[in-house]
């Protein structure tokens, strides 16, 4: 009998038990930088044409050498998936969930190996990349209690005469494109939902992520998992994205990241490729323009606490990050004193070191673009801190303010992702709910305030997918705050849900008349 769903607990760094597995595993990872990985196609290794280097953003030095998967490749891992779906789809679900449980105790055996590539893949902070580790747990242990749930007939009305029954079939094969941003959480989170589901799945992860991915179906290999449920094609997606996106037998696509490449991807869905039969289901989460707004009757010490970590956690590279502080024109001014002297403590620097509390961003574009913003951002408002690269020889930005910002600015509108906050007067509670409902985004949000009556209004009219009070905009666990927003922030899918498994299923109603 399965225990009742908990979500994982994450580990205390302060022990030397904990940070000497982190060491070693550093050594480890170290050692097998040079290592070149292979595709993953039927349960087999496959080398292509082609290879690339995933690269450490605090040092811009390799961690290992993957495969640029061409159509070739992409073809090979469509036919291994078709045949594979033909069984799966069969199993019965708690003998597909028991893999994925049996995927999440390996997983928790290799915890240090998967927490330290984080770090240096992807630039996390130790206690970053555990959380990651642990909600992708979370995510492999809920998501196959509910595949068990939903393998049980739907309960219908009786009706004299017959017997009806309603079941949860699976779809087919799936194209799950996860970000890098979440590289162990979302990546495993969308993998094991469709695949649980009695799906089977083309997994490719980003270009910045493969290690982690790489990581991830090695490890259900090892669990059991039947050659061809999970497939791994790494390389840049304009290769073999729109390729696969438009492949007459992809029967659904599952994509987190931005918001371009995710209409991008709704649009090539939607047009019937030659021998397709069916309507493609596509599931998107595209990011935010997120923001706190901080009331005239907040507590400011938790006010400014909230905003920092929600900015700055992760170089602000999360779809909720707090990217705009929406500030009651009464508090306005000390507000911003606090907040900048709290941002000043943050140190910037490579995340190996623990002490290091933001790390870099995640790579030579990213450090572009963020830096282009805070150029325009200059224009647009008065800079109160950062502004500038941080030391280093990685993608180290400084915490960056810009206070006295127009809600119409570019900064307070598009979507930066990266250690930059906007700082918004607004003139009452009800001009910053209108302050934080225009954007054309609707991810997250968060209000700090002490009066009930504004928290209702909140609730009623302030209109994002995740809304928090009285703390940060950040951090939701699987099953306590299902994950998925509004407007250009998505399909609102609700990852973590009691609902997410349907999107990877299809209802077939049987009437037997007696």
């Amino acid at each position: 009998m399965l225990i009742p769903f908990s979500n994982e607990p994450y580990l205390d760094f302060s022990t030397e038990k904990h940070q000497e597995g982190m060491r070693q595993a550093f050594a480890v990872l170290k050692k097998k930088a040079d290592e070149e990985h292979k595709l993953i196609i039927n349960g087999k290794l496959v080398k292509a044409k082609e290879r690339f280097d995933s690269i450490n953003p605090s040092t811009k030095e390799p961690v290992g050498t993957f495969q640029k998967a061409s159509n070739k490749e992409a073809d090979r891992a469509m036919n291994a998936a078709l045949k594979a779906f033909d069984t799966w789809k069969h199993m019965p679900a708690i003998e597909r969930a028991s893999v994925f449980f049996r995927a999440a105790k390996l997983m928790r055996d290799r915890r240090y190996m998967f927490d330290a590539a984080m770090v240096i893949e992807e630039g996390k902070r130790w206690i970053e990349a555990d959380a990651d580790f642990a909600e992708a747990i979370d995510f492999l242990e809920f998501y196959g209690r509910e595949a068990i749930r939903y393998d049980q007939p739907m309960k219908v009305t009786p009706y004299p005469g017959e017997l009806n029954e309603v079941r949860y079939l699976p779809l087919g094969v799936g194209i799950v494109i996860p970000p890098w941003n979440f590289p162990c959480a979302i990546m495993a989170g969308m993998t094991t939902a469709a695949a649980v589901a009695g799906n089977t799945v083309i997994l490719k992860p980003a270009t910045d992520a493969p290690l982690i991915a790489t990581m991830f179906v090695e490890t259900l290999e090892q669990a059991g998992l039947p050659d061809g449920v999970v497939n791994l094609l790494t390389g840049p997606g304009a290769i073999i994205g729109d390729y696969l996106v438009e492949h007459p037998k992809t029967r659904f696509i599952s994509f987190t990241g931005s918001k371009e490449v995710g209409l991008r991807i709704t649009e090539k869905a939607a047009k019937l490729s030659p021998g397709q039969k069916w309507i493609k289901r596509v599931v998107t989460e595209m990011g935010g323009k997120d923001c706190t707004v901080v009331d005239s009757e907040a507590d400011l010490e938790d006010a400014v606490e909230g905003v920092v970590v929600g900015a700055y956690g992760f170089q602000g590279q999360k779809c909720s990050a707090c990217s705009r502080a929406i500030v009651d024109w009464k508090v306005y001014n000390e507000f911003l004193d606090m907040l900048v002297a709290k941002a000043k403590k943050i140190r910037v620097g490579p995340v190996e070191d623990p002490n290091n509390w933001m790390g870099p961003v995640i790579n030579q574009q990213a450090f572009e673009k963020v830096l282009g913003y805070i150029q325009v951002g200059k224009k647009e408002g008065r800079l109160v801190l950062g502004g500038k690269k941080a030391p280093g020889n990685g993608y180290f930005i400084k915490p960056t303010i810009f206070a006295d910002v127009s809600r119409h600015a570019r900064i307070a509108q598009e979507e930066i992702f990266g250690p930059v906050l906007t700082v918004i007067k607004a003139r009452n509670f009800t001009d910053a709910l209108a302050v934080a409902n225009g954007t054309d985004y609707g991810l997250t949000g968060a209000l700090y305030t002490r009066n009930r009556e504004k928290i209702l209004r909140a609730k009623r009219e302030f209109h994002v997918g995740n809304l928090y009070f009285n703390r940060k905009c950040t951090g939701a666990l699987v099953d306590v705050q299902p994950f998925g927003g509004f407007n250009m922030s998505g399909t609102d899918s609700k990852a973590g849900g009691r609902d997410y498994l349907l999107l990877f299923m299809q209802a077939k109603s049987m009437a037997e008349r007696f």
